[in-house]
């Protein structure tokens, strides 16, 4: 990756985090996008799976310095999506919007069933339901606006020099 790439990438992943904190509480939907798993999502697919799972620790942690109650599932959870979209990008990762869409819905997904089954605080039917119909939805709605800004800052995001 050139310097000029990598600054860009920097850049897109401080405009999701900063997305995913001024935008996301604004809305308050029931089924939130998550923006902060797309920038970790993007971030990871333009490096090896180690660095991407230590960027999805630091992302989840920090994520997590927000629930006390949950400190450290959302860690794990952000921690093993990195690492396997990395891991996985060469099967995903193209220029097809499809694809882009499939592989954001996967790794919310994963991220909540790791996330729930972890934190503990849902049980017995509302976890079903929280893993069968609230994460699917939220799954879809952060597909949907992940394929939305990969358009619009497909000047921002795109791999060639400059």
């Amino acid at each position: 990756m050139t310097l000029g790439g990598a600054i860009r990438a920097v850049l897109s992943f401080l405009v999701f985090v900063l997305l995913h904190y001024t935008l996301r509480p604004l809305l308050g939907w029931r089924a939130p996008m998550d923006f902060l798993l797309i920038a970790l999502l993007l971030a990871s697919v333009r490096v090896r799976p180690g660095t991407a799972a230590i960027i999805g620790f630091l992302v989840g942690l920090i994520s997590d310095s927000l629930a006390p109650g949950a400190l450290g599932a959302g860690a794990l959870a952000m921690t093993a999506v990195g690492f396997s979209a990395s891991y996985l990008k060469a099967v995903f990762f193209a220029d097809n919007l499809a694809l882009n869409a499939l592989f954001f819905f996967l790794g919310k997904w994963m991220f909540d069933l790791i996330y729930f089954l972890v934190e503990h605080r849902v049980r017995g039917v509302e976890l079903v339901q929280q893993l069968l119909l609230w994460s699917p939805l939220s799954a879809a709605v952060t597909a949907a606006v992940g394929v939305l800004l990969l358009f619009l800052m497909r000047p921002l995001l795109d791999p060639s020099p400059a």
